[in-house]
């Protein structure tokens, strides 16, 4: 993918891939396929995240499985069609798709943490980095039973994977960002890790 990005040329199309982005990005799936499957509102429980660890803690393993591999494919999905009028504009609608994501208009722009939509823009533009998140994450989870840890340690390895590996550059500063981002969204994650309160994966609400 090349890192030359005309940031100045053709901005109806950078603005439909943003909006294309944002749009499927700020599908809430955690809190559609919780409420469809008779278990109230998932914001109400746990950490009151709609993300697929929150709904996990309902009990249901299918349904937070279903709405991890949702929120990745939102992300995987905005940047494969955007990226079909060029590669610049897969970057973007990515992005778009993980703040989607994150702000949701429809829920008051609060929304999930991001992980999953990361990781599904991720499979998309750079999916060997892919890889190196998914083996940290796991590694970190299976030794610790923390999501957030894990979360948190693999959008570090991701920029420097691709900077030092498997870049492009362009592709590289995008999740340098997105990787800050989501540690801003963690803060009280990190605030339980470093007091030992942090929930352990499995636990209920």
């Amino acid at each position: 993918m090349s890192d030359q990005i005309d940031w100045a040329g053709n901005l109806p199309l950078y603005a439909a891939a943003i909006i294309l982005g944002y749009l499927l990005g700020s599908i809430p799936f955690g809190l559609i396929i919780t409420r469809i499957a008779g278990l109230g509102d998932v914001r109400r429980i746990g950490s009151g995240n709609i993300g697929a660890t929150n709904v996990l803690r309902t009990g249901n393993k299918k349904l937070a499985a279903l709405t991890l591999l949702l929120d990745a494919l939102k992300g995987t999905v905005a940047v494969l069609v955007a990226a079909a009028w060029g590669p610049a504009f897969g970057i973007v609608a990515g992005f778009a798709a993980f703040l989607g994501h994150l702000f949701p208009v429809w829920l008051g722009f609060r929304g999930g943490k991001g992980v999953a939509t990361y990781l599904g823009v991720l499979i998309a533009l750079a999916w060997k980095a892919a890889l190196v998140f998914a083996v940290v994450w796991i590694a970190i989870a299976y030794l610790t039973r923390y999501s957030s840890l894990a979360a948190l340690l693999a959008a570090v390895a991701v920029p420097l994977s691709l900077f030092f590996w498997f870049g492009p550059a362009s592709v590289a500063w995008l999740f340098t960002v997105m990787s800050v981002i989501v540690f801003f969204k963690h803060h009280a994650n990190i605030r339980r890790l470093l007091d030992g309160n942090e929930t352990r994966i499995g636990a209920s609400g």
